[in-house]
């Protein structure tokens, strides 16, 4: 049988009518093989792209797709045709394709498998929607601008509750610690108490996640390095998945550093492997990679709550089930979740996370085609630093005078027992101005101050403020529930130390008993 000319559908082995038919269609007809060579293409192609039908056909489908998605547009290709079906135009997809002269155009695909000369190939019908491109970036700016807010509101309500409620959960476990203090070991109201407290510290593991979705919990950050941390979770992430599902990492060395929380990065990282593993109920991949990318002006008019400049792209993907477009749009909603038994908190709490961090998380889901979640964070040039184990510091008092300001009555008689058990002499107030007086009577001697920092009347910044212009060299311990972004900036650095609630009498008692044992500054 004689060879098809290059590119058409043949005139002896497929018919007339078909060769017709594809030259006269109003979309761009593209033909792909499993080795993503371009085998067909029509006459509306060559006018869309530029090319000369004789310059696609043979040469690598990359040729019409923009080099950012070189690296993933293969796995994709990899997936649909070992799962091919039927996807129709406007899947809601945000597609771009690359003329001849190198300018780039949103477009629609629909694609099919046919049979081709007696192979499969991909028959993609690719529509120019650059008509329309500039209204519906409009829409969907405006979209992302009431979706933030609605975030924002969402998370404010939550981080308040959430705030409230670790003052209840410190109560609950340190209580339990001073009842499970006065029994014996082998009672069985020992190990009630236990679970009491296990209950409590579970139930603050999900404030805080509350706390992260809003921005409201306490954060450390530091340099990190991707790759090292990927390596150090590894382990953690694999066990997370399941034997079923396969782990790859792909991250280069020189991938930049970024200025992150070190535990809240590793959350992202384990509640999104999570995730994928609740998509691959037959098992699958998920891949993790990291590359440097420089978000330009062009981006960010896109993405308006994005600052130009150098990124890390952090993108984890899977080959699992995949998300409809609705349920994408809702996938950073606390609480919104599509499992019998999820807490709706996953993603809220990434997205927290990263956008704390001056990022931005983005998904890409297909229902049937796997899910790809993009992170970009903020690259920086700085260099790791390599920290030094603490030493274990002594825990008890010697007769030192410590004020406490708490406006939570039942967290201050909590806090107070803790320290005057511990040998410290105790000495409270539940306002800023009761605890100004304190501070100015000629016969108290104050030693450390240890003071909640949103309360009614008067901040605990600025009861510092008041105390130190009295006692320069005053003793300060923060505590709270809220990030540090909520405080004084130089409440975490220059004013003192910070304990965040809800705390056990171990890192109080730490805390304090390290900070009167450190030089007046």
């Amino acid at each position: 049988m004689a060879q098809p000319k290059p590119g058409a559908a043949g005139s002896d082995g497929e018919g007339s009518t078909f060769q017709q038919f594809l030259e006269f269609v109003p979309d761009a007809i593209i033909g792909v093989g499993g080795d993503g060579r371009i085998l067909l293409v029509n006459r509306r192609a060559e006018a869309l792209f530029g090319f000369d039908r004789d310059e696609m056909v043979g040469h690598d489908l990359n040729l019409l797709v923009p080099e950012r998605f070189h690296d993933i547009h293969p796995r994709h290709r990899a997936n649909y045709f070992e799962k091919p079906r039927p996807r129709p135009m406007g899947s809601g997809l945000e597609l771009f394709a690359v003329r001849r002269d190198g300018s780039q155009f949103p477009v629609e695909i629909s694609l099919s498998s046919i049979e081709w000369h007696g192979q499969a190939i991909t028959a993609a019908a690719v529509r120019d929607i650059s008509g329309r491109a500039e209204s519906e970036r409009e829409k969907t700016l405006e979209d992302q601008l009431q979706h933030s807010r609605r975030l924002e509101s969402v998370g404010q309500l939550a981080g308040g509750i959430a705030h409230d409620f670790n003052n209840i959960l410190g109560v609950i476990m340190n209580y339990a610690e001073f009842v499970a203090d006065e029994l014996a070991p082998d009672s069985s109201a020992h190990d009630d108490v236990e679970e009491i407290r296990r209950a409590a510290e579970r139930a603050a593991a999900l404030t805080r996640q509350l706390l992260i979705f809003s921005r409201r919990e306490v954060v450390k950050p530091e340099v990190l390095q991707l790759a090292e941390l990927v390596g150090e979770v590894e382990n953690l992430l694999q066990r997370a998945l399941g034997e079923r599902i396969e782990l790859r990492v792909a991250i280069e060395r020189d991938v930049a550093s970024i200025e992150a929380d070190r535990g809240q990065i590793e959350q992202v990282l384990v509640n999104l492997a999570v995730n994928a593993r609740d998509a691959l109920p037959e098992g699958g991949m998920l891949l993790i990679e990291a590359e440097n990318v420089v978000l330009d002006e062009e981006y960010a008019d896109v993405h308006p709550d994005t600052v130009p400049g150098r990124y890390v792209r952090l993108m984890v993907s899977d080959t699992g089930t995949g998300m409809s477009q609705k349920t994408v749009d809702r996938a950073f909603e606390p609480f919104y979740t599509t499992k019998d038994d999820g807490t709706g908190l996953g993603l809220a709490t990434a997205y927290g996370i990263v956008t704390g961090a001056g990022g931005r998380i983005d998904i890409y889901s297909e229902v049937g085609f796997g899910t790809t979640v993009k992170i970009h964070l903020p690259a920086t040039g700085a260099k790791p630093v390599t920290k030094r184990p603490a030493g274990q510091e002594r825990q008890v008092g010697s007769g030192e005078v410590v004020l406490v300001v708490e406006d939570e009555p039942d967290v201050k008689r909590m806090v107070e027992r803790i320290l005057t058990k511990a040998g410290y002499s105790v000495i409270g107030a539940t306002r800023g101005a009761e605890a100004v007086k304190l501070l100015d009577a000629a016969d108290q001697r104050v030693d450390l101050l240890l003071t909640d920092v949103i309360m009614p009347e008067m901040l605990g910044t600025d009861l510092v403020e008041r105390g130190r212009a009295a006692h320069p060299g005053l003793r300060v311990v923060y505590m709270s529930g809220y990030s540090h972004e909520v405080l004084a900036p130089k409440a975490l650095t220059e004013n003192g130390a910070f304990i965040e609630k809800p705390f056990n009498a171990g890192k109080l008692l730490e805390t304090v008993r390290e900070l009167l044992d450190s030089p007046v500054g």
